[in-house]
């Protein structure tokens, strides 16, 4: 197997175990900001550590579109990432969906109310993002904001010449991941990521009256804005200060 198909493959189950845990766990705890936030972060820990040494461990078409404006991916590479990555997306949905299916999400546990209560459209909506009480500007901003500060962390840690802080990095960006969330989820659901909106998005037509659908695309581009202002902000500010000391 060649080391651009074995990258793929990496990229595929990585963004798979991201996808199925973190999506996951907001469906069956009716999209607990804890709970949800720290399943995002620590599967991509989990993730990071198991095929980082593959591929990087991107699982994220934002963290490729932004490595690719500093430089550090050709445009084919890109694509070939981005694919592997929705289609790693697509899979953990799809096994959600099977979940699903077999009634194992017909009721939650309500914390509130200390009991077993059927699931709404929110809790079987496969973790899709939306724009909440917002407009689609308010939406697009904070998606922005929040995958702006996610992918510098990223850009940042991994080009750090502290072997320390790049051997766990993985840690690092986890904590970023699941910083993100904290204030996200209550506003937009957090992408940062289209990759995991997208098949989301598509699995819940019908639970979002197709809102899903008609949102999305605040969730691919809001997440390539904010990871292609990262890129900028790190090559004309951040690396320039580093290369002057």
């Amino acid at each position: 197997m060649n080391e651009k198909t074995q990258k793929y493959i990496a990229e595929v189950l990585g963004t798979f175990i991201l996808v199925f845990f973190g999506c996951g766990t907001a469906m069956v705890t009716g999209a607990s900001v804890v709970a949800t936030s720290l399943a995002f972060g620590i599967s991509i820990i989990a993730a990071a550590y198991t095929f980082g040494k593959i591929s990087g461990a991107h699982l994220n078409p934002a963290v490729s579109f932004a490595m690719m404006v500093d430089g550090k991916m050709k445009v084919d590479e890109f694509v070939g990432y981005v694919i592997s990555q929705v289609v790693g997306a697509f899979a953990a949905t799809g096994v959600l969906a099977i979940i699903v299916a077999t009634g194992a999400l017909g009721k939650i546990w309500d914390a509130e109310k200390e009991k077993m209560v059927s699931a709404g459209i929110g809790d079987t909506a496969y973790g899709a993002n939306g724009f909440g009480n917002m407009n689609f500007f308010g939406a697009l901003l904070v998606e922005i904001i929040l995958t702006f500060v996610f992918v510098l962390v990223i850009i940042n840690i991994t080009e750090s010449k502290d072997e320390g802080t790049k051997k766990h990095a993985p840690i690092f960006i986890g904590i970023a991941l699941t910083f993100v969330h904290l204030l996200g989820i209550n506003l937009t659901g957090t992408s940062v990521n289209p990759a995991r909106s997208i098949a989301p998005a598509i699995f819940a037509i019908d639970k979002t009256n197709g809102d899903s659908i008609a949102q999305l695309w605040v969730f691919i581009v809001g997440p390539m804005v904010g990871a292609f202002l990262a890129a900028l902000v790190n090559s004309i500010l951040l690396r320039k200060k580093e290369e002057n000391n």
